[in-house]
Protein backbone atom coordinates (compact mmCIF):
# COMPACT_ATOMS: atom_id res chain seq x y z
CA UNK A 1 0.00 0.00 0.00
CA UNK A 2 1.53 3.46 -1.34
CA UNK A 3 -1.67 5.60 -0.93
CA UNK A 4 -3.25 6.67 2.23
CA UNK A 5 -6.78 8.60 3.17
CA UNK A 6 -6.19 12.14 4.09
CA UNK A 7 -8.39 15.28 4.93
CA UNK A 8 -7.11 18.52 2.78
CA UNK A 9 -8.24 21.78 2.23
CA UNK A 10 -7.63 22.14 -1.41
CA UNK A 11 -7.30 25.99 -1.79
CA UNK A 12 -7.05 28.78 0.75
CA UNK A 13 -10.22 29.00 2.84
CA UNK A 14 -12.21 26.56 0.64
CA UNK A 15 -14.14 23.65 1.60
CA UNK A 16 -12.40 20.24 3.40
CA UNK A 17 -12.89 17.17 1.02
CA UNK A 18 -11.04 13.32 2.05
CA UNK A 19 -8.66 12.44 -0.68
CA UNK A 20 -7.82 8.68 -1.05
CA UNK A 21 -4.94 9.00 -3.30
CA UNK A 22 -2.55 10.93 -1.04
CA UNK A 23 0.89 9.32 -0.77
CA UNK A 24 2.13 7.57 2.33
CA UNK A 25 4.62 10.07 4.02
CA UNK A 26 8.07 8.43 4.00
CA UNK A 27 10.71 8.93 7.16
CA UNK A 28 13.57 11.16 7.30
CA UNK A 29 16.92 10.58 8.80
CA UNK A 30 15.59 9.58 12.87
CA UNK A 31 11.84 10.03 11.90
CA UNK A 32 9.28 7.25 12.49
CA UNK A 33 5.79 6.90 10.46
CA UNK A 34 3.26 6.62 12.60
CA UNK A 35 -0.44 5.19 11.98
CA UNK A 36 -2.60 7.44 13.07
CA UNK A 37 -5.61 5.87 15.44
CA UNK A 38 -6.99 8.67 16.55
CA UNK A 39 -6.11 12.12 16.07
CA UNK A 40 -7.76 15.53 18.46
CA UNK A 41 -9.66 18.50 17.42
CA UNK A 42 -8.07 21.78 18.42
CA UNK A 43 -9.88 25.33 17.94
CA UNK A 44 -6.89 26.46 16.01
CA UNK A 45 -7.60 23.67 12.91
CA UNK A 46 -11.47 25.48 12.22
CA UNK A 47 -9.27 28.44 12.42
CA UNK A 48 -6.60 27.68 9.45
CA UNK A 49 -9.66 26.74 7.16
CA UNK A 50 -11.96 29.70 8.43
CA UNK A 51 -9.01 32.36 8.30
CA UNK A 52 -6.86 30.94 6.00
CA UNK A 53 -3.84 30.92 8.56
CA UNK A 54 -0.68 29.20 7.72
CA UNK A 55 -1.62 28.51 4.53
CA UNK A 56 1.26 28.90 2.24
CA UNK A 57 0.47 26.75 -0.41
CA UNK A 58 -2.61 25.28 -2.50
CA UNK A 59 -3.01 22.03 -0.22
CA UNK A 60 -2.90 21.58 3.67
CA UNK A 61 -3.47 18.76 5.57
CA UNK A 62 -4.51 19.83 9.04
CA UNK A 63 -3.15 20.11 12.79
CA UNK A 64 -1.31 22.66 11.06
CA UNK A 65 2.13 24.37 11.73
CA UNK A 66 3.76 21.85 9.53
CA UNK A 67 4.10 20.06 6.60
CA UNK A 68 1.62 18.14 5.33
CA UNK A 69 3.89 14.83 5.57
CA UNK A 70 3.67 15.69 9.80
CA UNK A 71 -0.23 16.51 10.03
CA UNK A 72 -2.23 14.24 11.96
CA UNK A 73 -5.48 14.42 10.00
CA UNK A 74 -4.90 11.11 7.63
CA UNK A 75 -3.87 7.61 7.90
CA UNK A 76 0.00 7.91 8.66
CA UNK A 77 2.16 10.52 9.17
CA UNK A 78 6.25 11.18 10.54
CA UNK A 79 7.33 12.42 13.87
CA UNK A 80 11.03 12.66 14.89
CA UNK A 81 11.71 9.61 17.08
CA UNK A 82 12.95 11.93 19.97
CA UNK A 83 9.42 13.42 20.35
CA UNK A 84 7.37 10.12 20.85
CA UNK A 85 6.12 8.84 23.93
CA UNK A 86 4.31 5.50 24.72
CA UNK A 87 1.40 5.73 26.07
CA UNK A 88 0.74 3.86 29.57
CA UNK A 89 -1.73 0.91 28.87
CA UNK A 90 -4.08 2.24 31.58
CA UNK A 91 -4.94 4.80 28.40
CA UNK A 92 -6.99 4.47 24.93
CA UNK A 93 -5.41 5.84 22.12
CA UNK A 94 -8.60 8.44 22.69
CA UNK A 95 -7.10 9.47 25.76
CA UNK A 96 -3.85 9.84 24.73
CA UNK A 97 -5.11 12.02 21.39
CA UNK A 98 -6.11 14.73 23.48
CA UNK A 99 -2.45 15.36 25.76
CA UNK A 100 -0.05 16.75 22.47
CA UNK A 101 -1.26 20.33 21.85
CA UNK A 102 -3.02 21.37 24.65
CA UNK A 103 -0.34 20.25 27.34
CA UNK A 104 2.19 21.32 24.80
CA UNK A 105 0.59 25.00 25.34
CA UNK A 106 0.46 24.76 28.81
CA UNK A 107 3.87 23.54 29.69
CA UNK A 108 5.44 25.89 27.73
CA UNK A 109 4.02 28.65 28.94
CA UNK A 110 4.40 27.72 32.55
CA UNK A 111 7.64 25.72 32.56
CA UNK A 112 9.58 26.71 29.57
CA UNK A 113 12.42 28.60 29.74
CA UNK A 114 12.25 32.30 28.86
CA UNK A 115 11.39 33.42 26.56
CA UNK A 116 9.66 30.48 25.49
CA UNK A 117 7.88 30.44 28.93
CA UNK A 118 7.96 31.92 32.49
CA UNK A 119 10.74 29.82 33.47
CA UNK A 120 8.50 28.04 36.54
CA UNK A 121 10.22 24.46 35.72
CA UNK A 122 11.89 24.20 32.57
CA UNK A 123 13.69 20.75 33.08
CA UNK A 124 10.39 19.40 34.81
CA UNK A 125 12.07 18.47 38.12
CA UNK A 126 9.97 17.26 41.06
CA UNK A 127 11.91 18.77 43.16
CA UNK A 128 10.59 22.48 42.30
CA UNK A 129 7.54 23.76 44.03
CA UNK A 130 6.29 27.16 44.39
CA UNK A 131 4.32 26.41 47.38
CA UNK A 132 1.51 28.59 48.75
CA UNK A 133 1.81 31.26 45.45
CA UNK A 134 -1.58 31.96 44.10
CA UNK A 135 -2.80 31.40 40.76
CA UNK A 136 -5.29 31.92 38.45
CA UNK A 137 -6.82 30.06 35.01
CA UNK A 138 -9.25 31.72 32.83
CA UNK A 139 -11.08 29.06 30.66
CA UNK A 140 -10.34 26.28 32.99
CA UNK A 141 -12.56 24.30 31.78
CA UNK A 142 -10.78 24.21 28.27
CA UNK A 143 -7.86 21.08 27.74
CA UNK A 144 -5.28 23.59 27.92
CA UNK A 145 -6.81 25.00 31.26
CA UNK A 146 -7.28 21.45 32.50
CA UNK A 147 -3.60 21.07 31.44
CA UNK A 148 -2.31 24.45 33.64
CA UNK A 149 -4.24 23.69 36.52
CA UNK A 150 -2.57 19.94 36.91
CA UNK A 151 1.22 21.38 36.48
CA UNK A 152 0.47 24.18 38.52
CA UNK A 153 -0.85 21.50 41.77
CA UNK A 154 2.08 19.54 40.68
CA UNK A 155 4.55 22.79 41.59
CA UNK A 156 2.16 23.15 44.74
CA UNK A 157 0.57 27.09 43.58
CA UNK A 158 -2.11 27.35 46.24
CA UNK A 159 -4.78 28.79 46.21
CA UNK A 160 -5.17 27.70 42.33
CA UNK A 161 -8.39 29.18 41.37
CA UNK A 162 -10.17 28.54 37.74
CA UNK A 163 -12.37 30.98 36.00
CA UNK A 164 -14.96 28.46 34.61
CA UNK A 165 -18.71 27.08 34.48
CA UNK A 166 -19.82 26.10 37.64
CA UNK A 167 -20.88 22.14 35.93
CA UNK A 168 -17.68 21.41 35.80
CA UNK A 169 -16.03 22.16 39.38
CA UNK A 170 -16.70 18.81 40.71
CA UNK A 171 -13.89 17.60 37.71
CA UNK A 172 -11.35 20.63 37.77
CA UNK A 173 -11.51 20.14 41.72
CA UNK A 174 -10.27 16.84 41.35
CA UNK A 175 -7.19 18.01 38.77
CA UNK A 176 -6.21 20.82 41.37
CA UNK A 177 -8.41 23.42 41.12
CA UNK A 178 -8.88 24.94 45.03
CA UNK A 179 -11.66 27.38 43.88
CA UNK A 180 -13.77 28.12 40.96
CA UNK A 181 -15.47 31.62 40.02
CA UNK A 182 -18.47 30.56 37.86
CA UNK A 183 -18.06 32.52 34.90
CA UNK A 184 -21.99 32.21 34.53
CA UNK A 185 -22.37 34.53 37.76
CA UNK A 186 -19.38 36.09 37.18
CA UNK A 187 -18.73 38.34 34.05
CA UNK A 188 -15.20 38.84 32.80
CA UNK A 189 -14.81 42.56 34.30
CA UNK A 190 -15.76 41.06 37.77
CA UNK A 191 -13.09 38.72 37.87
CA UNK A 192 -10.52 40.66 39.73
CA UNK A 193 -12.98 42.05 42.28
CA UNK A 194 -13.64 37.97 42.74
CA UNK A 195 -10.62 37.26 42.99
CA UNK A 196 -9.26 39.79 45.88
CA UNK A 197 -12.06 37.83 47.95
CA UNK A 198 -10.93 34.34 47.26
CA UNK A 199 -6.94 35.40 48.42
CA UNK A 200 -6.61 36.53 51.65
CA UNK A 201 -4.82 39.43 52.75
CA UNK A 202 -2.09 37.68 54.37
CA UNK A 203 -1.73 35.66 51.03
CA UNK A 204 1.37 36.30 48.71
CA UNK A 205 0.37 38.61 45.74
CA UNK A 206 -0.97 37.19 42.63
CA UNK A 207 1.70 37.32 39.92
CA UNK A 208 0.75 34.66 37.36
CA UNK A 209 -2.39 34.46 35.28
CA UNK A 210 -2.91 31.70 32.70
CA UNK A 211 -5.34 32.92 30.03
CA UNK A 212 -6.51 29.57 28.39
CA UNK A 213 -9.10 31.54 26.57
CA UNK A 214 -7.10 34.43 24.67
CA UNK A 215 -9.48 36.60 23.59
CA UNK A 216 -9.51 40.81 24.31
CA UNK A 217 -11.36 40.37 26.97
CA UNK A 218 -10.08 37.98 28.98
CA UNK A 219 -6.61 39.23 28.56
CA UNK A 220 -7.39 42.41 30.12
CA UNK A 221 -9.58 40.69 32.84
CA UNK A 222 -6.12 38.94 33.26
CA UNK A 223 -4.20 42.08 33.77
CA UNK A 224 -6.35 43.66 36.45
CA UNK A 225 -6.07 40.47 38.69
CA UNK A 226 -2.25 40.96 38.70
CA UNK A 227 0.30 42.92 41.07
CA UNK A 228 2.72 45.10 39.25
CA UNK A 229 5.86 42.69 38.30
CA UNK A 230 2.92 40.16 37.31
CA UNK A 231 2.99 37.94 34.07
CA UNK A 232 0.08 36.67 31.84
CA UNK A 233 -0.03 34.29 29.94
CA UNK A 234 -1.99 33.88 27.11
CA UNK A 235 -3.05 31.07 24.19
CA UNK A 236 -3.26 34.18 21.73
CA UNK A 237 -0.30 33.56 19.90
CA UNK A 238 -0.16 36.74 18.44
CA UNK A 239 -0.82 38.80 21.61
CA UNK A 240 1.48 41.67 22.83
CA UNK A 241 1.56 45.01 24.74
CA UNK A 242 2.70 45.04 28.31
CA UNK A 243 0.72 47.64 30.35
CA UNK A 244 1.16 49.08 33.98
CA UNK A 245 4.37 47.49 34.78
CA UNK A 246 2.82 43.46 33.96
CA UNK A 247 3.92 41.65 31.36
CA UNK A 248 2.10 39.65 28.35
CA UNK A 249 3.87 36.06 27.52
CA UNK A 250 1.78 34.88 23.66
CA UNK A 251 2.32 31.10 23.89
CA UNK A 252 3.45 29.76 20.68
CA UNK A 253 3.61 26.12 22.26
CA UNK A 254 5.41 23.57 19.88
CA UNK A 255 7.82 21.15 19.86
CA UNK A 256 8.03 20.60 15.83
CA UNK A 257 9.78 24.47 15.41
CA UNK A 258 13.54 25.01 16.09
CA UNK A 259 12.68 27.50 19.07
CA UNK A 260 10.92 24.81 20.99
CA UNK A 261 12.96 21.68 20.31
CA UNK A 262 14.95 21.27 23.27
CA UNK A 263 12.48 21.66 25.56
CA UNK A 264 9.95 19.53 23.43
CA UNK A 265 12.84 16.56 23.97
CA UNK A 266 12.76 16.93 27.81
CA UNK A 267 9.31 17.21 28.02
CA UNK A 268 8.54 13.47 26.10
CA UNK A 269 11.45 11.80 27.93
CA UNK A 270 9.37 13.22 30.86
CA UNK A 271 5.69 12.53 29.78
CA UNK A 272 5.44 8.80 30.36
CA UNK A 273 6.41 9.12 34.28
CA UNK A 274 3.95 12.17 34.43
CA UNK A 275 0.89 10.07 32.95
CA UNK A 276 1.81 6.87 34.51
CA UNK A 277 2.19 8.13 37.67
CA UNK A 278 -0.89 10.93 37.39
CA UNK A 279 0.56 13.55 37.61
CA UNK A 280 -1.29 14.30 34.71
CA UNK A 281 -4.38 12.92 33.59
CA UNK A 282 -6.22 13.09 29.98
CA UNK A 283 -8.86 15.08 29.12
CA UNK A 284 -12.08 13.38 28.73
CA UNK A 285 -12.88 12.78 25.43
CA UNK A 286 -16.02 12.05 22.53
CA UNK A 287 -15.11 9.79 19.89
CA UNK A 288 -16.44 11.28 16.34
CA UNK A 289 -18.16 8.50 14.18
CA UNK A 290 -16.71 8.25 10.09
CA UNK A 291 -13.83 8.67 10.22
CA UNK A 292 -11.75 11.50 8.42
CA UNK A 293 -14.97 12.23 7.59
CA UNK A 294 -16.43 13.33 11.12
CA UNK A 295 -14.15 15.65 11.51
CA UNK A 296 -15.90 18.23 9.34
CA UNK A 297 -18.92 18.24 11.80
CA UNK A 298 -16.34 18.35 15.28
CA UNK A 299 -15.03 21.30 13.51
CA UNK A 300 -18.46 22.81 12.75
CA UNK A 301 -19.08 22.55 16.95
CA UNK A 302 -15.99 23.75 18.07
CA UNK A 303 -16.58 26.59 15.44
CA UNK A 304 -19.89 27.26 16.97
CA UNK A 305 -18.36 26.99 20.70
CA UNK A 306 -20.61 23.88 21.60
CA UNK A 307 -18.34 22.15 22.88
CA UNK A 308 -17.30 22.18 26.56
CA UNK A 309 -14.56 20.51 29.40
CA UNK A 310 -13.69 17.64 26.83
CA UNK A 311 -12.16 16.72 23.31
CA UNK A 312 -13.31 15.68 20.62
CA UNK A 313 -11.28 13.10 18.48
CA UNK A 314 -11.63 11.45 15.31
CA UNK A 315 -10.17 7.91 14.06
CA UNK A 316 -8.77 8.04 10.90
CA UNK A 317 -8.46 4.43 10.16
CA UNK A 318 -12.45 3.84 10.91
CA UNK A 319 -14.21 3.64 7.70
CA UNK A 320 -15.60 6.34 6.10
CA UNK A 321 -19.40 7.15 6.25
Amino acid sequence: MSTQQALVLESKQGAFSVKSDRPIPQPGVGELVVKVQAAALNPVDWKVQAYGLLVENILLFFQGFYRNEKAAFQQFTTVPAELVAKIPSKYTYSQAASIPVALTAAIFGLYGPRPIGIGLNPTIDSEVKRTGQPVVVIGGSTSVGQYAIQLLRYLEFSPIIAYASSKHSEHLKSLGATHIIDRQVTLLPDLPSAVKKILPTTSSELKVVFDAVGSTETQDAGFDCLVTGGELITVNSSSKGDRDGKTILAVFGTVHLPHGREFGKILYKKLPSLIEHDVLVPSRVEDLPNGLNGIVAGLDRLKRNEISGEKLVAHPQDPLN
